[in-house]
């Protein structure tokens, strides 16, 4: 059955709104901040309207709690917070994200959600290579943000576009202005369109070929995080698809020992060999200085270690507190280059002990979403869904991330983790449940086997 008008617009709007999430520099770098705070605040106002013009089902008492006792709390340290100016503006930025998370995660099916996030990855991908052709061949020279003129006095680290396409020794940057952020726009495009090939999706051709170009703009962006991210992905898939194979109780045991030896014998070898792989990525051994980051950051958190500073996340490069604090490159450093320390800093081990929390309950159910047989009945052998491996696959990559960025704790990354953490709480099951089966009826989408015993009994 055909869907109605207004369902595809839903639809559309919900893949506009996860392509701010994923692509947040470009729209700074497009609009300037004041434009990049209106356009999150307006289209947040937007979604909370269109929520309650839906009404989809919705069950109150399976929120995912641990996340709002994180940002509750990142407001209650307005009370001691050091930059109040900077606390107030980046806490309704989080509860911005928050929301979106909460109202795709509340509006769409698990399929339907899986398609949003595809096609809000091919503008990101696609953008870019078109991006980077226009600069290499119409404009011939870098580009600063809003389009300004390129000077050859700035610092090479505040080009929107360096004009290095066709330069096959330097990292391209996309329309997000950032290689390290293509690099993982790129993963997450691979990840997101290889399982909807393994879940038959139609176009497979095509998506084969986002697949190759992602692949391209991953290589030309060349950050070693991604790279050990991917490496990551493909250990949790095996372990997945491995543990699906068991038929017996306890079956898996053996699988999590040899998972978690696996494990720490890779975390032995990037730690002691960590001076040699990173020689052999072009990297440095203070890790592009975050070594040195990371020690000033110390410092700061012996100082308030339980409540932290305050919350600020980004660090604003306008706050006094931050304009001279750490420089690397001529420039203010905007996190502390590790979700962890940067949470410890803001707001100290309370804090850290509540975001521990909300990743332990997405990789959680993350996990058994994705090793289990669907089951709400006596049946026991149904088969696996392959669109049920994606939130695990997205956990790794924000956990690896979160090792040597602070993102996962804005833009795109908070709001996966928020709207994978409420659907899965929603729906554990991919079509049962009833905001899956409400919305999958009212879109004549049919419930799988469900669908099919209707099927036979007319």
């Amino acid at each position: 059955m055909r869907e109605s008008t207004g369902h595809l617009m839903l639809r559309a709007y919900t893949t506009f709104v996860l392509f701010i999430a994923l692509a947040t520099t470009f729209w700074y770098n497009l609009l300037g901040p004041a434009g990049l705070v209106v356009l999150v605040l307006g289209t947040t106002v937007v979604s909370i309207a269109v929520w309650f013009g839906v009404r989809p089902v919705v069950d109150w008492r399976r929120l995912p709690w641990f996340v709002a006792a994180y940002v509750l709390f990142a407001a209650a340290s307005a009370l001691w917070t050091h930059w109040l100016d900077a606390t107030i503006l980046t806490w309704v930025l989080l509860v911005a994200t928050t929301v979106q998370g909460l109202f795709v995660a509340a509006v769409l099916t698990w399929r339907e959600i899986i398609r949003s996030i595809a096609s809000a990855l091919k503008w990101v991908v696609g953008l870019s290579l078109l991006f980077e052709l226009w600069v290499w061949f119409i404009v011939g020279h870098p580009i600063l943000p809003n389009f300004l003129a390129w000077d050859g006095d700035v610092v090479t680290e505040l080009y929107w576009s360096r004009a290095n396409l066709f330069d096959w020794d330097a990292r391209i940057q996309g329309i997000v202005g950032n290689a390290h952020l293509m690099a993982i726009a790129a993963l997450l495009a691979i990840i997101v369109f290889g399982v909807r090939i393994a879940s038959g999706a139609p176009f497979r051709g095509w998506l084969i070929a986002w697949i190759v170009l992602a692949g391209f703009l991953l290589w030309r962006s060349g950050s070693a995080t991604v790279y050990l991210a991917g490496l990551a992905v493909l250990l949790v898939l095996g372990t997945i698809l491995l543990m699906r194979t068991t038929k017996r109780a306890g079956e898996r045991t053996k699988y999590y020992l040899l998972y978690a030896a696996t494990g720490l014998a890779l975390a032995a070898v990037v730690w002691f060999g960590r001076d040699l792989l990173l020689g052999m990525l072009g990297k440095s051994g203070d890790l592009t200085e975050r070594t040195r980051i990371w020690s000033e950051v110390w410092t700061r958190v012996s100082e308030h270690p339980v409540v932290g500073w305050g919350y600020t996340t980004p660090w604003l490069p306008w706050e006094p507190a931050f304009a001279d604090w750490i420089i690397v490159n001529d420039l203010p450093v905007f996190h502390a280059h590790n979700m962890w320390l940067d949470v410890l800093f803001q707001l100290g081990w309370i804090g850290v002990a509540l975001l521990i929390l909300v990743y332990f309950a997405l990789v959680w159910r993350s996990w058994f979403f994705a090793i289990d047989r669907p089951r709400w009945d006596l049946v026991a052998d149904r088969p696996y869904q392959a669109l049920t491996v994606l939130p695990s696959l997205i956990a790794t990559v924000l956990l690896v991330q979160g090792i040597a960025e602070s993102r996962p704790l804005m833009e795109w990354g908070w709001m996966f983790v928020v709207m994978f953490g409420m659907k899965l709480k929603q729906a554990p099951l991919v079509g049962e449940g009833p905001a899956e089966q409400r919305l999958s009826i009212e879109r004549g989408e049919g419930t799988g086997e469900r669908a099919g015993r209707k099927t036979e009994t007319r």
